[in-house]
């Protein structure tokens, strides 16, 4: 997050002291609000129905964020730091409504996870989440992705629609682009 904001993230451990991270950011001239985070807030589902909701991230605070802010939102939360952990889990899990995955990730980016999901669980819905604003170049077929860093509205606006997308007949198959 820091990198991604021109930022920086410090950490400092002393043994039997603790551990201080130090998030540094620019400061902004004006404090700006952005549009799309305005139609999230105005547009975000006031009333939930609890899912449960795989999360898939290699990055442990970006996962335990992600994590928390679902579970805020009244969501079970299954959490996986890899493709391959996701995969066992789902197997071991047959409740779980929703997957959202992070795109890089090492051995398994979240392009591989989803196609691999799909197979298992072709109505599964999958939010691709990424900082990368360019994914590979025929990527037409995902239905569902998430800006990062992101807001909690931005988060529940996009589960609220691919929940809402599992009983629609028209879910677009996921398939992995030729590389």
């Amino acid at each position: 997050f820091a990198a991604q904001s021109e930022g920086q993230l410090a950490l400092t451990s002393v043994p039997g002291k603790g551990t201080e991270a130090t998030i540094m950011l620019r400061a902004a001239e004006a404090p700006v609000v952005p549009e799309a985070t305005q139609a999230f807030t105005e547009t975000a589902p006031t009333t939930r129905t609890p899912a449960t909701i795989m999360a898939v991230d290699d990055d442990i605070l970006v996962l335990m964020n992600t994590q928390a802010l679902l579970e805020d939102m009244g969501h079970r939360v299954l959490s996986a730091h890899n493709g391959e952990d996701a995969l066992r889990l789902l197997d071991q899990n047959s409740d779980v409504d929703l997957v959202i995955t992070d795109q890089a990730m090492p051995r398994m980016t979240g392009l591989q996870l989803a196609e691999a999901i799909q197979v298992r669980r072709p109505n599964l819905p999958i939010i691709l989440a990424t900082g990368y604003a360019e994914l590979p170049a025929d990527h037409a077929n995902i239905a569902f992705k998430l800006d990062k860093p992101f807001f909690q509205a931005e988060l529940e606006k996009a589960v609220g629609d691919a929940l809402a997308s599992r009983d629609d007949l028209n879910v677009i198959p996921f398939k992995l682009p030729a590389m």
